[in-house]
């Protein structure tokens, strides 16, 4: 009797169970219906669908239908009903419109919080103060606005590769109008940015190596309040990065005297969209120097640069000949392991001695060149005993072989000569 009740206990509530769970998930799929969007179905079955339209799209994604930026009443199949401006039908914004168009959700803390809480909602305001923004105010529409770069009906979250803001997608999209040389002959600006940006040390890293570290066009010229940076911001950006060689420079003469001739700081000397991997040449007062575009033979800055470049010089010909001798060690097969971490210091210390340049100031140089020559002098020091010590057992050996040898065949001979006797 109990063993009855019991699967029958069992049963009621098993059953149960599985019902609440079926009718919790049919009011699921209620709750998560899409709403009835009448544009959309209207705009598919006459073909009209607005250039690139994606079902992905980020908004749609959200549950947002056509009217939730047009307007009007998506719930009717009547085409006057639908795009009555009484039912707040707006239809395409005009382009001076778009800005604020969009921001009337991504300025709305309150409104954007639902989707994103920590998303930033000031983007229309930045946009005004950009140069962008500026010209389209004053009548400009040729200038970018939101949907030049995010697109209007296709849009991706930036961290979606398909997203026209993606960051390997960045510098193609910005060169949809800065590439386009007959736009920009009416500011007066160059075309050929991208072109230099892809050959640069950033675009190679970027465009060839898919390092989203490196900086695209956004990363120094901002995003929405996107402006050409400054002679006084132009050392603060790329600072982002190379924060030590900022410092170096702004505490120096040479930056205070670069802002009174508008110089533009690091650009003077690296230049900015085709920025090349710096070397030692660019210093001291050879042909390929950057110090003689100012300096003149005999002035101060000459002579410092001359004195910088030979003390990098002398610390790079030393870590050369240390890591060769370092090569050798580990082919012989010796003990390389303390060579190598010394030779990791050296390194080091010629990567800080470069970065020391923009101090403009040779005696920090020297202080470290000093400290990375003690360093690659141990190392060869080291090598050459851990070469030698490999010579010497290796002759050693040779020794103990022929020796061996020698012995081995006196006994052969005096095992003959018996032989021969008997």
């Amino acid at each position: 009797m109990r063993t009855r009740f019991f699967y029958l206990s069992t049963t009621v509530l098993l059953t149960t169970f599985l019902f609440g769970f079926a009718i919790q998930k049919t009011d699921n799929k209620t709750k998560q219906a899409p709403k009835v969007d009448n544009c959309l179905s209207c705009h598919k079955d006459i073909d009209d669908m607005p250039q690139g339209y994606s079902d992905y799209d980020v908004h749609r994604q959200a549950g947002l239908t056509c009217a939730s930026c047009h307007g009007g009443d998506p719930s009717s199949t009547n085409q006057e009903v639908a795009m009555s401006p009484a039912k707040g039908y707006v239809g395409v914004p005009k382009r001076k419109d778009i800005p604020k168009f969009c921001g009337k959700c991504h300025s709305n803390i309150d409104y954007m919080r639902v989707y994103q809480p920590r998303i930033a909602t000031d983007q229309v305001t930045q946009y005004y103060t950009s140069m962008h923004g500026k010209k389209l105010m004053a009548g400009d529409e040729n200038v970018a606005e939101c949907a030049s770069c995010h697109t209007a009906h296709g849009i991706f979250p930036v961290k979606d590769p398909r997203s026209t803001v993606y960051k390997l997608n960045i510098p193609n999209t910005c060169n949809k109008c800065h590439g386009n040389s007959e736009l920009m002959k009416k500011y007066n600006l160059p075309s050929n940015q991208l072109e230099e940006y892809s050959k640069s040390v950033h675009g190679i890293a970027l465009l060839k190596q898919n390092d989203l570290g490196a900086p695209a066009c956004n990363d120094c010229h901002g995003n929405h309040g996107a402006m050409p940076p400054g002679i006084t911001s132009i050392a603060h950006v790329c600072g982002m990065c190379h924060s030590s060689n900022m410092e170096y420079f702004n505490a120096t003469k040479m930056a205070k005297a670069f802002a009174e001739q508008d110089f533009h700081g690091c650009e003077q000397c690296h230049g900015n969209h085709c920025v090349q991997k710096p070397t030692d040449d660019m210093i001291g007062v050879g042909k390929n120097s950057k110090c003689v575009d100012c300096h003149d033979k005999g002035d101060v800055g000459y002579v410092a640069a001359e004195k910088i470049e030979g003390e990098i010089v002398q610390l790079k010909n030393s870590f050369d000949t240390a890591t060769s001798k370092w090569e050798e060690v580990r082919q012989k097969g010796m003990n390389d392991v303390d060579i190598g971490f010394l030779l990791q210091d050296a390194k080091q210390d010629l990567i800080q001695s470069r970065t020391l340049v923009h101090t403009f100031d040779p005696a920090k140089v020297v202080v470290k060149t000093k400290d990375g020559m003690d360093i690659t002098n141990k190392a060869i020091m080291l090598s050459d005993k851990e070469i030698s010590e490999y010579y010497t057992r290796r002759n050693g050996f040779a020794a103990a072989t022929l020796a061996f040898l020698v012995i081995v065949g006196a006994l052969y001979f005096k095992i003959k000569d018996r032989e021969k006797r008997k």
